[in-house]
């Protein structure tokens, strides 16, 4: 086999090809020149660090025993991934991650054959493998491998468990690979992480029993017949001396593990061992979040996107500006901590983001009060309704585009029952970097069509104080509240609470030419739109709406008596969202009006800046401005 200077052996890996034709002992020094480049890259181009940092010695261990792109890996979270993408033909690009124009910063299949599916949302990886294998065996491809690998806290998904149930309800060969680092994006909970801790005590017996066992297969003393009957005798020893059941056995599932994930020629040992076994089987394999890079090993939560840093000291670059707006979340949760002092009944949930939804505040002020449920949507809005049922007003936050999964929880189990349950839906609209499986642009659309909800989104900070207020006081159902990513407008932004009506907008600029319709902070580039039109001869009115549903029908009348001429914008889906209600008002009601629907358009966008992705979308100042002359000079 060809061997590689040890400071150059990444430039020649170009392909996963490349990788098979080394010897073994060259792994670590792929695994040290792996690590590194991603370090060095990272430093200068912000991602997600420390879940990557993790998986190196098993993406290589992978590409180094399966025949990929043919064997399927299916990368659940997919910024674990980041050392795949290295490895198979995109080293030279990888500078571009998570870039306008650039590769993504997750498995995409449409980016490169080696991608066997798509990986933005935790926990898919098991269902999706076993629909790959099943189809293999199936099509007559029977050889071929498919390697589901899940972690960073995506075991303790819902769908994680439907895939299991279902991974021996139909012939397949697949494995699934535990990738077990004791981390989601903040510390992970639940039963099932304890008991993953729990059996991870006895790595020593679980390696002495895969060695006798390898030894007895190379003397021929056992063969795959009488495997099964082995190793269920083994589990049942282990269960017996340690008083301890295996849960994925409980699945049908072969259990093998746990193993020290960082070293890289034991896990060649293992996978090319296990491989070839038939039926599904599970790997566990035990790894640390950010291996290699002190800080991030010593920090998991902090490094897991940190942003620009120092790569020779650690340190985080961050800038900091004088009389800086805040963060969303931020007041967020900080008003969440002062309507919680108010009232003992207010509780905050999460579904595995605390730190990333500032929840972390509450939980600090009232632990009693303040639940992350893990990532587990579906999970969070029904034990939220729970809460509700009982008198409690929960504030639920999950990310819009991780609402998605729920779907049904906030229709039967909340909307249903007319439950007084605040949702926060964190990241509403075009995200930037992480892309299309992270925008929150469809939540506007799929709100609107369920009976009982009150659809709101602010246009600055101090409008998600006053309607997370409204939300507590006014209203006794399901009340959605939806903010972008991101800072605000007002370095000020702690105002006196005070109760948004219902159901009310407001005008915050007349105008007689042509009025503009916003929802939300998009309407800070409606305003900014209007001064770089204002020394042209055009009057413009721009009413902020605030509320999708109910939609005031006074001001719609308003505006359809006096403005022929309308557009409308809104940081989401064109369809089903506030200019769809505006043209069906419209329509509805008989006003002959000329409208300009402005939004994200009917197709997935791709990952940017977000001013970048603004001005893709035609949402940007710019645009809008260019729209408004259009429409008021066109007949």
């Amino acid at each position: 086999m060809a061997e590689c200077k040890e400071e150059h052996i990444l430039d020649s890996i170009h392909f996963p090809a490349d990788l098979r034709k080394l010897a073994p002992e060259n792994l670590n020094n792929v695994c040290e020149d792996l690590r590194q480049y991603i370090i060095d890259v990272l430093s200068v181009n912000p991602g997600h660090l420390g879940a990557s940092l993790g998986t190196v010695e098993l993406t290589v261990a992978l590409h180094y025993v399966f025949n990929t792109p043919y064997d399927r890996i299916v990368w659940d979270v997919g910024h674990q991934a980041y050392g795949h993408k290295i490895l198979t033909g995109r080293r030279e690009d990888f500078h571009t991650l998570r870039k306008f124009g650039g590769i993504s910063g997750f498995p995409n299949p449409a980016e490169s054959e080696y991608d066997a599916f798509i990986a933005g949302h935790a926990s898919n990886s098991i269902s999706a493998a076993t629909g790959l294998s099943v189809a293999s065996s199936l099509l007559g491809t029977d050889d071929r491998h498919v390697i589901a690998v899940i972690g960073d806290g995506a075991m303790t998904g819902g769908l994680a468990f439907e895939g299991l149930n279902n991974a021996t309800a139909n012939k397949n060969n697949m494995l699934i690979i535990l990738n077990d680092n004791d981390m989601a994006i903040d510390t992970p909970v639940g039963g099932l992480s304890e008991y993953l801790t729990d059996i991870t005590t006895s790595w020593a017996y679980n390696r002495m029993r895969y060695d006798v066992y390898r030894g007895l297969q190379k003397m021929k003393l056992i063969n795959n017949s009488r495997r099964g009957n082995i190793l269920r005798f083994n589990n049942s020893l282990k269960a017996l001396i340690t008083q301890q059941h295996n849960l994925f056995e409980g699945f049908s599932i072969r259990y093998f593990g746990p193993v020290d994930g960082h070293d890289v020629n034991y896990l060649v040992r293992v996978l090319n061992d296990i491989k070839d076994m038939q039926g599904p089987k599970l790997l566990h394999i035990k790894t640390k979040k950010g291996k290699g890079f002190k800080p991030a090993e010593e920090s998991a939560t902090v490094w897991h996107a940190p942003g620009i840093f120092n790569k020779d000291t650690g340190e985080r670059i961050v800038v900091h500006k004088l009389n800086e707006p805040q963060r969303y979340q931020d007041v967020f949760g900080h008003t969440l901590v002062e309507l919680a002092e108010q009232d003992d009944r207010i509780a905050g949930i999460t579904p595995a983001m605390p730190t990333g939804c500032s929840m972390t505040y509450m939980m600090k002020a009232f632990p009693e009060r303040s639940f992350d449920v893990g990532i587990a949507e579906g999970h969070a809005v029904t034990f939220s309704a729970g809460l509700a049922k009982e008198g409690m007003i929960p504030f639920c936050n999950i990310y819009s585009s991780f609402m998605q999964r729920a779907y049904d929880n906030v229709i039967h189990d909340v909307a249903l029952q007319n439950l007084h349950v605040v949702f926060c839906l964190d990241r509403g609209g075009l995200v930037g970097e992480d892309g299309a499986t992270h925008h929150g642009v469809f939540d506007l659309a799929y709100m609107r069509t369920i009976p009982n909800m009150i659809i709101s989104s602010p246009l600055n900070e101090w409008d998600l104080r006053n309607l997370m207020y409204t939300g507590y006081k006014e209203n006794q159902g399901p009340f959605v509240i939806r903010y972008p990513r991101g800072k605000g407008e007002k370095a000020e932004w702690r105002n006196e609470m005070q109760v948004l009506p219902i159901g009310k907008g407001r005008q915050l600029c007349d105008g007689s030419d042509i009025a503009i319709l916003s929802i939300g902070a998009i309407g800070n580039e409606v305003t900014k739109a209007l001064e770089l039109i204002k020394d042209e001869a055009i009057s413009a009115a721009h009413y902020d709406m605030i509320y999708l549903k109910p939609i005031d029908e006074e001001l719609l009348h308003e505006v359809g008596r006096r403005f022929s001429k309308i557009i409308t914008i809104e940081n989401g889906t064109v369809l089903g969202g506030l200019g769809s209600a505006v043209a069906e008002f419209m329509t509805t009601e008989g006003y002959a009006t000329k409208i300009k629907r402005l939004g994200v358009p009917d197709r997935f966008i791709e990952h940017g800046s977000v001013p970048e992705l603004y001005a893709l979308c035609g949402m940007d100042a710019a645009s809008i401005a260019g729209e408004i002359k259009k429409m008021v000079v066109s007949t």
